[in-house]
């Protein structure tokens, strides 16, 4: 349908638990076109809603040639962990070693209402996770060890796509600098 605006690391929709969905209707087809074709464009290996700025338990995925949504997903982990390179939309051009789970089993609804199970290992089930994290206002670098973390941190403060977006803060042209006496 259409290509939407990635939200930026810094955009607080990401920190914010998204919504049940309720309502399996032709809004929420047109929102898992639009994250599909977003997340296909940018080329990404998946999707949350939050990411496009819709507080909605809704993500797609696109791993190995095989493209899927999923609503209001819920996870079933392996104890096996994977170590893995992991990067997001979210956040260009960043990546680092995260530890997720192996394997997930994933239940939730396809746009139509219908139940959904999907089995994933490795980069899939590695991307389900990290989708799923995103509706729940959790980043990757969450999931990273302290110093793995500030020198993710230090690259971010750093990026161009960071520094543009942090806001302006306006100095206010009356005698009082805007402070009320």
């Amino acid at each position: 349908m259409a290509v939407r605006p990635v939200r930026l690391f810094g955009d607080p929709v990401l920190r914010r638990r998204a919504a049940e969905v309720t309502d399996f209707d032709a809004e929420l087809r047109r929102l898992v076109a639009d994250l599909t074709d977003t997340m296909l464009d940018a080329p990404g290996a998946g999707l949350a809603a939050p990411q496009i700025g819709v507080g909605l338990r809704v993500f797609t995925w696109s791993v190995h040639g095989e493209v899927g949504h999923l609503v209001n997903p819920v996870l079933e982990l392996s104890e096996e962990q994977q170590e893995g390179l992991e990067g997001c939309l979210s956040l260009p051009e960043l990546t680092a070693e995260c530890r997720r789970a192996m394997s997930v089993v994933a239940r939730g609804f396809d746009m139509h209402g219908e139940p959904v199970t999907v089995h994933g290992s490795e980069l899939l089930a590695r991307a389900i996770q990290h989708e799923t994290d995103h509706l729940d206002g959790v980043l990757f670098i969450d999931r990273l060890d302290t110093e793995e973390r500030r020198r993710v941190m230090a690259e971010v403060r750093a990026a161009d796509w960071f520094a543009a977006e942090q806001p302006r803060v306006q100095v206010s042209p009356h005698v009082t600098g805007g402070l009320g006496l």
